[in-house]
């Protein structure tokens, strides 16, 4: 674990995606992002089932992004928004940067007015990931899914 004296959040954009990219490689296990969240960001890229508004942020320890997440509107599972990814390098793991940009995507959402979100837990999905979904009260929605009914109930979880 590293010190997180100077953690800081901001909206991102497309500009970032690099230094995204790079938080990745202190975790040998986690394949590098998705190569369309340039387009994903830029609105050019459409997952499944998305529509057009979408948001993502960043976590920075003195300026160097050490995690990320992305959300959009959807209809995907009868849901009105879905968390397209959350990453946060091992380094930093366990120390809220994970609960914070989920924090973030969640006002988001509601002021989007999108309670029920989902998120896949894909094959390729840090081994953390399940047990986080739980810890932020998401449940199993089908195989691979795990939803929210009322994402903005993790504003009022406290931070791990």
């Amino acid at each position: 674990m590293t010190s997180i004296e100077s953690l800081g959040f901001r909206e991102a954009s497309a500009a970032d995606v690099a230094a995204m990219a790079l938080c990745h490689l202190d975790d040998p296990n986690t394949p590098a992002p998705d190569s369309r969240i340039a387009g994903y960001l830029d609105g050019i890229h459409h997952p499944q089932r998305a529509l057009r508004p979408r948001i993502a942020y960043v976590a920075l320890v003195d300026d160097v992004i050490v995690g990320y997440t992305a959300g959009h509107r959807t209809t995907r599972h009868d849901c009105e928004g879905e968390l397209q990814c959350l990453f946060v390098s091992p380094k930093f793991r366990r120390q809220g940067i994970a609960t914070g940009l989920l924090k973030l995507l969640a006002r988001w959402f509601e002021s989007q007015n999108a309670r029920k979100v989902c998120v896949a837990l894909a094959g390729d999905s840090p081994p953390e990931a399940q047990p986080f979904c739980d810890s932020v009260g998401a449940v199993p929605l089908k195989k691979y899914w795990y939803a929210w009914e009322d994402i903005t109930t993790v504003n009022l979880r406290r931070t791990v």
